[in-house]
């Protein structure tokens, strides 16, 4: 768990085109279906519009609102300026809030407690952390197996998520609530 909050928070790092995207689809669906609610916070080292130039909502950002908020029968979306960007254990506290049993977290390289490297042969033969960083490591490079640290295949999203679920989780499913 990350310090300061009560649930677990879980990052994805590694090199750009590494697979972490397509890991934390992965991850995401198997705890899922495990039963946990899970969030999700993708870092950007640039500002990012979440609304399309040009539609209302972005059109009321432009003109000053410090939050703006989108609304529909099956979402809702919070935009707010911020004055300094929100340490992960703010970010879990809303995920917290919310009633979520996890955060996974993508592109947070040096913020997380707990880090999850993905390292993808076809793009690297490193890793960007050290072993002592590292909750796991998921690759498709059989020269790389840091002492202490699991090593996961990169298509075995199913192992890293029982994984995750027993050394965070367990007992914590929501059975349907």
């Amino acid at each position: 768990m990350s310090e300061g909050t009560g649930i677990p928070v879980v990052s994805v790092v590694g090199k750009s085109d590494s697979g972490k995207t397509t890991l934390m689809e992965g991850l995401i669906r198997a705890l899922t279906a495990r039963g946990y609610c899970v969030a999700t916070c993708k870092h950007h080292v640039h500002e990012v519009d979440i609304d399309q130039p040009g539609k209302d909502s972005w059109r009321h950002a432009r003109a000053g609102s410090r939050v703006t908020m989108i609304s529909s029968p099956t979402q809702f979306a919070v935009v707010r300026a911020l004055e300094r960007e929100r340490t992960l254990e703010e970010i879990a506290g809303e995920a917290e809030a919310g009633g979520c049993d996890i955060l996974l977290t993508e592109g947070f390289k040096r913020a997380g407690n707990v880090r999850i490297e993905v390292s993808r042969l076809g793009r690297s033969d490193e890793m960007i952390s050290t072993p002592g960083e590292l909750f796991a490591l998921v690759t498709d490079n059989p020269d790389l197996w840091p002492d202490g640290v699991p090593v996961i295949a990169l298509d075995d999203v199913e192992a890293l998520a029982g994984l995750v679920e027993r050394t965070f989780l367990q007992g914590d499913a929501r059975d349907g609530d």
